[in-house]
């Protein structure tokens, strides 16, 4: 008789065979030297070295090895799984190492390096070995539940379309070892039992009782042939009321006893096994060689893991499905505002703007006191014929690096700007643009925006708002017919229209060649407020902002170009929680979420240009910052360099994936997008609540030699503040520190070879903590 198994059993051994037997407890088999041939009564195994596979509870299987066959076997039993996990009985748990998902990569080597520290712990016996062992075997139910559990299912016997008795059927396979009855099943699916049993019969053409009693006879069948349960145990194992039941629908189904049928039917059960201990039965030589083998896979750690529980999601992707209705990439220009222009002028700035130039596309330099700022240099008294010294000297050195690169002016003139001394201010405008002129010519400075700005609440009169804007419209329009003059639209996404002092922009006779609009949730939650409701009903606030501008300027005939020249996803009005919360998936979902509806998008270039600007360090972190001190990245600048990345055209998009297809291939765009607040989110262990994992299953790709590259931003990689935190010290930092910060500041690269069969599928893993953001590139290869 077997013994009745412990919680674990631990055991290294040579197999040349292992008789067909129904498992009990769930068995990780790791082969470390040899090969090892495994059947189970749905498919074949043939396990190398370093190869993993778990064969769950109730499930027959057998195995064969080669004569120089090692392996770890460890068992963990039902009863410990049943007490510690409820859903044990109707999970099982699809793991062999050679069939991963690409992307499981590292919860394989999380597993391994498991297995190897249980088995040396067992083996080498230390002070407090049980406890490690316990420990071990915990974080790897946790891995095998949290990234590898399916729904426990049977061989499908209805054949139907039907999804209701599909559902009832898998609902039969998990618990017909309960005593469930037709009552308990109506009443699990909402339906009357005298309805339930005709609808059951009209699908399957067979009775409810006799359809579980032949699920029940099934399973009993298995434990009758490969198992030494007696017929009772049998009995009660299955789900059949008493012996007496059991045995009677077993004589009419077939036509014999159980007794006669397993004297006559049941196989031989005779393991050839030798087991290995320390101390017994195996040369200490290579007891210790085998130690040393699994001491590999505790070195093999490079890849970080972790068993947080996180949500599952499975999504199927046909490229040979409906064509979606708009395949286009939309690319909003980008528009970074530096302050004033003379920032230009500063090594750093410049550093910036050419990396969003490079990486970004960069379009336009945004600019505010263009006129009464100190880019324009006072003009100094002198008795020189020509005057040596220029005004324009700043000016010029910022232009000419603009003009050199493709880059235009974005500029914002303020009302007060203008009407501090309105004269002097048209006519130093007139000059400067007389100046650009002569000097850069009409093509370079016809692509410059002005764009007028009063803030929503403003004490001027409409009147005068109009006119003073119809003023600034004429001057420019006046030199350079094609300059693009707009106005900053001050929308209020509560009332859904404009303030009374605003509406003049509606007017028919107010000329306006652009909007600019600014989209920040700051604007309608209380981020203090932990119960506001529309905290959570307004996760999509930037793309519903933008789309009732849209509508609103349609309904009033002036559908226009609206510029988003300011915006930014939930991170509340203080700096103390910046960085806390990454948000690198929310930027980019807002992006996509607006690019086929904007003009341009804008970013502050860092807030340290804001700041000095203001002169204090309590400004409001509106701005979307491409960039922190010292050119440190920020998560918007990797967010929008992955939408530049992405190529072709759309073939699949989900609510967090995009699917694109090009001429090298394919590019896929996994978003883990939570909108939560981050005054009450700053915990570490709420925030791995957020992790997700997500199977997507590709099919209908061509059929060839991939080569897959794997980008993974998130808050480990690519997020500035984490890096800035790990090295943060009381005694300050040098450069040094702060070049490694910057230089190492970025996504994780990996790289993998695939062969994508005649079945054309592909299946992808992505563990997503919150907010992060894969990017898939999946390039076909040639010979």
């Amino acid at each position: 008789m077997d013994k009745q198994l412990k919680d674990f059993n631990i055991h290294l051994q040579h197999i040349e065979t292992l008789a067909p037997k129904i498992n009990q407890g769930i068995q990780i088999i790791l082969v470390i030297n040899g090969e090892l041939h495994v059947e189970t009564n749905s498919r074949y195994y043939h396990l190398a070295a370093e190869d993993l596979l778990i064969i769950n509870h109730n499930q027959l299987f057998q195995a064969a090895g080669s004569n120089d066959n090692r392996t770890l076997m460890i068992t963990i039993s039902d009863s410990f799984m049943s007490n510690y996990y409820e859903a044990y009985h109707n999970s099982r748990f699809d793991c062999f190492s050679r069939e991963i998902d690409l992307g499981k990569e590292s919860i394989i080597h999380a597993l391994l390096k498991l297995i190897a520290e249980t088995a040396i712990a067992h083996f080498r016996k230390n002070e407090g070995y049980k406890i490690e062992i316990q420990s071990h075997i915990s974080e790897i139910l946790l891995i095998l539940i949290r990234r590898f559990r399916t729904e426990s299912k049977s061989i499908q016997r209805v054949d139907s379309e039907d999804k209701q008795i599909q559902q009832i059927h898998s609902f039969m396979e998990e618990n017909y070892d309960r005593p469930i009855t037709l009552d308990d099943i109506a009443d699990h699916f909402y339906l009357s039992p005298g309805y339930l049993s005709r609808y059951f019969k009209e699908k399957t053409g067979i009775g409810f009782k006799r359809f579980l009693m032949n699920i029940r006879m099934e399973h009993a069948l298995k434990e009758l042939l490969y198992t030494p349960y007696s017929i009772s145990q049998i009995a009660i194992n299955n789900g059949f009321p008493n012996t007496k039941s059991f045995t009677s629908l077993f004589k009419e189904t077939y036509k014999m006893t159980p007794t006669e049928y397993r004297e006559r039917h049941q196989v031989e059960r005779k393991d050839k096994v030798t087991y290995y201990e320390q101390d017994v039965e195996f040369n200490i030589i290579s007891f210790q060689n085998i130690l040393g083998k699994l001491g590999i896979y505790m070195e093999n750690t490079n890849k970080r893991f972790n068993s947080t529980e996180t949500r599952m999601e499975r999504v199927e992707i046909d490229i040979n499905g409906p064509i979606i209705d708009d395949p286009i990439i939309y690319r909003p220009k980008h528009n970074l505002s530096i302050g004033e222009l003379r920032e230009i002028l500063k090594d750093s700035v410049r550093t910036q703007i050419l990396t969003a130039k490079k990486d970004l596309h960069l379009e336009y330099i945004a600019v505010r006191n263009l006129i009464h700022g100190t880019t324009i240099i006072p003009e100094v008294e002198t008795d020189e014929i020509i005057a040596t010294t220029s005004p324009y000297f700043d000016l010029d050195y910022a232009l000419n690096f603009l003009r050199q690169n493709d880059l235009s002016l974005f500029v914002r003139v303020d009302y007060r700007e203008i009407t501090r001394d309105e004269d002097q201010f048209f006519t130093k405008l007139r000059d400067l643009i007389a100046h650009c002129l002569n000097l850069y010519g009409n093509s370079f400075v016809e692509t410059w925006y002005f764009m007028f700005y009063e803030p929503y609440h403003t004490g001027v009169s409409p009147n005068e708002l109009k006119r003073v804007y119809t003023t600034l419209y004429r001057n420019l329009k006046n030199i350079i017919p094609s300059i693009n003059v707009g106005t900053f639209i001050p929308y209020s996404y509560q009332t859904e229209k404009l303030s009374k002092q605003h509406v003049w922009m509606l007017e028919r006779d107010t000329k306006i060649d652009f909007f600019a609009y600014e989209a920040n949730q700051n604007e309608i939650i209380d981020f203090e407020e932990l119960g506001d409701n529309r905290f959570s009903l307004e996760k999509d606030y930037i793309k519903n902002k933008t789309l009732k501008i849209k509508s609103y300027l349609r309904k009033h005939k002036k559908d226009r170009p609206i510029h988003m020249v300011s915006w930014n996803v939930l991170s509340g009005n203080t700096r103390h929680t910046n960085g806390t919360f990454f948000r690198g998936a929310l930027i980019m979902k807002s992006a996509l979420d607006v690019a086929r509806d904007v003009e341009s998008m804008g970013f502050w270039i860092n807030t340290h240009q804001h700041e000095k600007l203001g002169k204090n360090r309590k400004i409001r972190l509106e701005g979307m910052e491409l960039y922190h001190y010292f050119s440190g990245k920020r998560p918007a600048f990797f967010a929008m360099h992955f939408l530049e990345r992405l190529q072709g055209e759309l073939i699949a998009v989900g609510e967090e994936f995009v699917l694109a297809k090009n001429e090298r291939g394919y590019q896929l765009i996994l978003m883990n997008p939570n909108n939560v607040n981050p005054y009450y989110s700053i915990e570490e262990t709420l925030m791995n609540k957020l992790n997700k994992e997500i199977n997507i299953n590709i099919a209908g790709m061509e059929p060839g030699e991939y080569q897959v590259r794997k980008r993974v931003f998130d808050k480990e990689h690519g997020a500035l503040y984490t890096k800035w935190w790990e090295l943060n010290s009381k005694y300050g930092m040098d450069e040094e520190v702060i070049d490694y910060i910057v230089n190492t500041n970025q996504p994780s690269l990996e790289l993998f070879d695939e062969t994508i069969g005649d079945e054309g599928t592909l299946s992808l893993y992505s563990y997503l903590t919150n907010n992060a953001i894969h990017f898939y590139d999946i390039r076909r290869t040639w010979n």
